[in-house]
């Protein structure tokens, strides 16, 4: 059995070669100790690729990098397969020069040559070869170009190129990039590397400014929300909500006119009110992961955590732990996920219980409900309020926790700032898409399934089919929790159970308030609502108990423990915000 390790920096196309060479015989799990992922996989049945963790050099600060070099130190690591970004060479080549002193032989696979070539980059792949001792193959690996050739050299097993007679040490990082200096120079020609770098500095030279940075960065948020709640998601919402009040729930009325009532009401106020209301939110959300999106692929993102260390910092972690922040804003699973990145287990744990703070998607259509009912001409600035508020908040909470649970010192901030660039349209549609194809899923999946539970609730009780809601089961349940939110403003059993069923998915909120609420949820809520409960409201949902997909991701990567304390702590979190929300705002709208 020969056993090949892959190395590379992050973002190189790692996952998409193991992929592309391991097909579905993939394992997944963890490596002892740590919440690093371990993936193995097999190209033949000789043949095991271990996939190590994207890291940048062997230095052992992060997890990460004291995985992999233990990995290769003390594995039974026959093949190292380092894989790098050809437009990108002179950043990729130091962990090279790392993993030549491991002694094994090295196949050094150049991905991306297609945009080293849109750059200008001529890469001299023989001299490259000749120069670091090491095989070379040219790959694209998101077109499968040059795979079958990786594939046919691991196959014949002749590994004896690569290895170095030195003893087992790294070079300095002096030494090493003055070698890389000069290997670049004996084997690349790169006709535009001066001007794509210049561009780039002289965009950084403002959007880095200490003075013009951040209001770049609220003037970037705010225009996404412009776009969102002004300009094309909510005229769009507003199109498809009235389709679907109209035409869609007129047709059903019509075809279970002669069904029995209950039959009719389940169909109609359950299951089209209740799955209905969510997916009319659909064009909002894409509309802001297309904003998110663009923002991502233009490189602007990375200089947003840049700009974002010297507040994070402040709370003991680096601007890489708001990559996590920014990925919550879409999902706060993915954004857990992404904490494992993170170079300390201080780090990782501390950003996996704020990132839930920040506003996700699923809130996105209670803010819409209520924003437009309540705050219809400054809808975009009330929601990007609740978005800053939810960094706000995970500022304070981080920076009680530093005090209190996280007493250690600070890891080194190392980011890569990539060139900035124009997006293509393809590129955009299909992050979009990716990030918001879960919305879709989860609203014909778990809301589909909560919408039928909650309809039963509310219209069986002790005495069998109740018209009246206010007479069933989750009425009932609803009564009981009310109290608990009649000092924050909203303490209706209604609220109250649309909060609780949230805990389920945050999309759900809405979806209930349909079902037990019933006839016209914009004029319910004004009525039941002020502007000030309805603020009071939304702030309680962004920062209150995660949703059951988030708990389970926090207990596999940190345990059952770790998930409670999150579940608590936010509810406790949610309350008291909510509480000076509502009590502060009444007293300052009494005095002016």
């Amino acid at each position: 059995m020969i056993t090949a390790a892959l190395v590379g920096n992050p973002n190189v196309g790692k996952t998409t070669l193991f992929n592309a060479l391991t097909g579905s015989n993939q394992y997944v799990g963890n490596w002892p100790g740590v919440t690093v992922e371990k993936k193995e996989g097999y190209l033949s049945n000789d043949i095991k690729i271990v996939d190590l963790p994207g890291i940048y050099a062997m230095d052992t600060f992060s997890n990460e990098e004291k995985v992999s070099k233990n990995f290769l130190e003390t594995g039974d690591v026959d093949l190292i397969i380092n894989i790098v970004d050809a437009s990108n060479l002179s950043r990729n080549l130091y962990l090279t020069t790392q993993l030549k002193h491991f002694n094994k032989p090295i196949l050094l696979l150049l991905n991306m040559t297609d945009v080293a070539d849109k750059k200008g980059i001529r890469i001299d792949f023989k001299a490259l070869e000749n120069n670091l001792k090491v095989k070379v193959i040219p790959i694209i690996a998101t077109k499968n170009k040059g795979i079958d050739d990786v594939k046919e050299t691991l196959s014949k097993g002749n590994f004896s190129w690569g290895k170095d007679d030195n003893d087992y040490h790294f070079p300095s990082e002096q030494k090493a990039y003055n070698f890389i200096d000069n290997l670049i120079s004996n084997s690349v020609k790169d006709n535009n590397k001066v001007v794509s770098k210049k561009s780039s500095e002289g965009i950084d030279k403002i959007l880095l400014n200490p003075w013009l940075a951040y209001p770049i960065f609220i003037l970037a948020i705010i225009l996404m929300f412009k776009l969102t709640f002004s300009w094309v998601g909510q005229p769009l919402t507003d199109l498809l909500e009235e389709t679907i009040d109209g035409p869609i729930n007129g047709f059903f009325e019509g075809l279970l006119e002669n069904s029995t009532p209950w039959f009719s009401s389940l169909i109609v106020e359950g299951i089209i009110g209740g799955v209905g209301s969510v997916l009319s939110f659909v064009p909002l959300i894409f509309t802001l992961f297309f904003c998110i999106s663009f923002l991502e692929d233009s490189g602007y993102m990375a200089r947003v955590a840049f700009i974002m260390d010297r507040f994070m910092r402040k709370i003991g972690l680096s601007g890489k732990a708001f990559i996590p922040f920014i990925i919550g804003f879409g999902c706060s699973v993915p954004a857990i996920m992404s904490s494992r990145t993170l170079e300390s287990e201080k780090d990782r744990k501390m950003t996996a219980l704020l990132a839930p703070l920040m506003s996700c998607n699923a809130r996105l259509p209670v803010y819409a409900v209520f924003v437009g009912i309540f705050f219809p001409s400054n809808s975009d600035l009330v929601v990007a309020s609740l978005y800053f508020l939810g960094i706000v908040i995970a500022l304070l909470v981080g920076l009680i926790f530093k005090n209190t649970m996280f007493k250690k010192d600070e890891e080194p901030f190392i980011i890569e700032l990539p060139e900035y660039k124009f997006p293509e349209l393809t590129s955009i549609l299909k992050l979009t898409w990716e990030k918001g194809k879960g919305f879709i899923k989860k609203a014909g999946t778990i809301i589909f399934a909560l919408s039928i539970i909650i309809w039963f609730l509310s219209h069986f009780g002790g005495s069998g089919y109740v018209e009246d809601v206010s007479d069933g089961l989750l009425a009932s349940i609803g009564k009981v929790l009310a109290p608990i939110f009649a000092p924050l403003g909203f303490g209706t059993w209604e609220a109250a159970v649309s909060i609780l069923t949230g805990i389920v998915a945050k999309e759900s909120v809405v979806s209930t308030m349909e079902i037990v609420y019933g006839g016209s949820l914009d004029a319910v809520i004004g009525q039941t609502f002020t502007a000030l409960s309805a603020y009071s409201f939304m702030v309680f949902v962004l920062l209150y108990t995660p949703c059951m997909a988030v708990i389970a991701a926090m207990k596999k990567e940190y345990g059952g423990k770790f998930a409670l304390f999150s579940v608590f702590y936010q509810l406790a979190l949610a309350w008291i915000v909510s509480f000076l929300t509502y009590n502060l705002g009444g007293l300052l709208i009494s005095i002016f």
